[in-house]
């Protein structure tokens, strides 16, 4: 095989994977090279090195012919991780006697993963030595509480089929996830997406997916998975905006190439809108009423900048109750800028549930008695620069993140925290990333001061 047929064979694998998120290949190509410069508002697909022997993967392209991408790709990441979490491992005072004792602390500051898994939920037991009552407003954990211990975080494979005859793409995200806890060691099998999508009109970017699929909410969900974040923790709003869902999903962009822009539309029906899965279950409706969820964004990009902005709003029925008139209501503002190795970005986020029904709730984590009246609004920022010695087959970039989150379940608790977040990450090729993070939470208003602190550490390699 000539070179020129090994680049060209290296550029359809690329703009293969990039029709994963219905973007256009030629936008995805010219993206900046950083790990947050996405080339649109639609999910990234996951990084496909180019195989080592190209022959191998695709038939010799015939003379005057684009060589084609294999219909069906398989590609995935291993997350092994160690962590440290001061404390107990969670952000619960040992002589807190509120209940539920949820509902006045921040239970997913603690993160150790990019899964946002908790060090540990164990509310502990009071006085009597009766478990202490929690409802519900909790994150997954780890399982480590304060003990430090290696971490198998996550093994995800990826699988997707590209049909050759039809503007068609399957795709499907399964994920173990092995943990010890007392009811044993159990490794968890999610399927974290699956869905089918179709481009109906060649000459406009223009995508319709059905089945489950990542939120269509902000900018957060283009990096919930560990291969593509540049940190390893997600942020304290990603529980709002960043879950996975199953319905109906489209895709419009539009360039304004005379002025380097593009306007583009994200919607979305689905089952439970984008709360993470803890919160509420998206495998189905509990009220019959779709959670209805939309992105309006805009993008400049030009030879040394990119900026993109967008606002989201969400509204529907919550999915962890059986009433279709409790409501929970989303909206959001974002940006991105990314100039000359220097990439920012960070979200505005505000959220409202109503009173649920008096039947309980319904979550990924089990049932509780209570679907309370919440509301919650805050921000995130954070910035990196990737460093680069020319010739050399590695990046570092230095990150760091701030984040202040004010929530409150009426008639219970009103708290307002703040976290600040630094790291390292080292990327080594196109298959391997070194990251190591501390987590500094502090509890401003209304919540106990506790030591939980955490320094985790995340050694991603993708395949």
């Amino acid at each position: 095989m000539t070179a020129a047929a090994r680049r060209g064979l290296r550029m359809a694998v690329a703009i293969g994977a990039a029709s994963l998120a219905g973007a256009p290949a030629p936008a995805a190509a010219q993206a900046p090279a950083n790990a947050v410069g996405a080339a649109t508002d639609a999910p990234p697909p996951p990084p496909l090195p180019a195989p080592e022997d190209p022959a191998a993967a695709v038939e010799e392209p015939a003379a005057a012919t684009s060589p084609q991408a294999a219909p069906l790709v398989m590609t995935g990441y291993v997350d092994v991780g160690f962590a440290n979490a001061q404390g107990d491992g969670t952000s619960f005072h040992p002589a807190d006697t509120r209940a539920p004792l949820d509902y006045g602390v921040d239970p997913f500051a603690p993160a150790v993963n990019s899964r946002g898994d908790a060090a540990s939920t164990d509310p502990g037991r009071d006085a009597l030595g009766n478990p202490r009552f929690v409802n519900g407003f909790l994150p997954r954990s780890a399982g480590i509480g304060g003990t430090p211990s290696f971490l198998l975080n996550t093994a995800n494979v990826d699988l997707r089929y590209t049909s050759p005859e039809l503007p068609v793409m399957v795709f499907t995200r399964i994920q173990l996830l092995p943990r010890l806890d007392a009811a044993g060691e159990t490794t968890r099998l999610l399927l974290d997406q699956a869905f089918g999508r179709i481009a109906p009109i060649k000459s406009a970017e223009l995508a319709i997916s059905a089945g489950k699929f990542d939120s269509v909410f902000g900018i957060e969900y283009l990096e919930s998975q560990a291969n593509f974040r540049v940190g390893i923790t997600p942020s304290l709003f990603a529980r709002y905006t960043t879950g996975t869902s199953v319905g109906l999903k489209a895709f419009y962009r539009y360039q304004l190439i005379p002025m380097s822009s593009a306007i583009s539309i994200n919607a979305s029906a689905t089952n439970s809108g984008t709360f993470v899965e803890p919160l509420q279950g998206s495998s189905r409706s509990l009220t019959g009423v779709p959670v209805g969820a939309a992105r309006l964004g805009y993008e400049l990009n030009l030879p040394r900048v990119s900026i993109k902005v967008g606002g989201s709003v969400e509204y529907g029925p919550r999915n962890d109750q059986l009433d279709r008139a409790a409501t929970q209501r989303l909206w959001g503002v974002d940006a991105r800028v990314y100039f000359a190795g220097l990439s920012v970005w960070g979200e505005y986020v505000d959220v409202a549930e109503d009173e649920g029904s008096g039947d309980g709730k319904l979550t990924g984590t089990g049932t509780y008695p209570a679907a309370s009246q919440f509301y919650a609004r805050g921000f995130w920022v954070e910035a990196a620069y990737e460093l680069r010695c020319t010739g050399a087959p590695f990046r570092l970039t230095p990150y760091a993140r701030y984040e202040r989150r004010h929530g409150e379940f009426v008639d219970f608790a009103s708290i307002l925290v703040d976290r600040v977040t630094a790291g390292l990450n080292l990327s080594i090729g196109d298959s391997l990333q070194v990251k190591a993070e501390y987590l500094l939470n502090r509890e401003l208003e209304g919540a106990p001061t506790v030591r939980n602190n955490v320094f985790t550490s995340s050694v991603v390699w993708t395949w």
